[in-house]
């Protein structure tokens, strides 16, 4: 099963959606990096069962993604914020100044 390292992202905003057996077992295998064997042995249930408890998580986060683009306005907000920070930087002093205030108390807000 080749890792989609994306997963560790929905996992951390959507992962409660999932039941508790689906959020171990995905957390044990993105964020801790243990084998399919490992988790299996952790728990005391089979390799298979572990496999589909991601499998079927993975889904459900991708499909929470789908419905709801949290991750997705996330990372639009910071690249606009970033680009607005490229263009303070070539702002006058004053109003670069006042900007990045502005830009500090959102960026405290997402």
């Amino acid at each position: 099963m080749a890792k989609d390292l994306g997963i560790t992202i929905l996992l951390d905003v959507y992962g409660q959606l999932l039941t508790e057996k689906q959020r171990f077992a995905i957390d044990m295998y993105y964020n801790e990096d243990l084998s399919l064997a490992e988790i299996a042995d952790e728990i005391d249930i089979s390799r298979q069962g572990i496999r589909d408890s991601i499998k079927q998580g993975e889904k459900h986060l991708a499909e929470y993604e789908r419905q709801l683009g949290v991750v997705k306005r996330f990372r639009n907000i910071s690249s606009y914020l970033e680009e607005l920070n490229s263009l303070l930087d070539m702002a006058e002093f004053q109003e670069k100044e006042q900007a990045k205030r502005i830009l500090d108390e959102i960026a405290k807000e997402i």
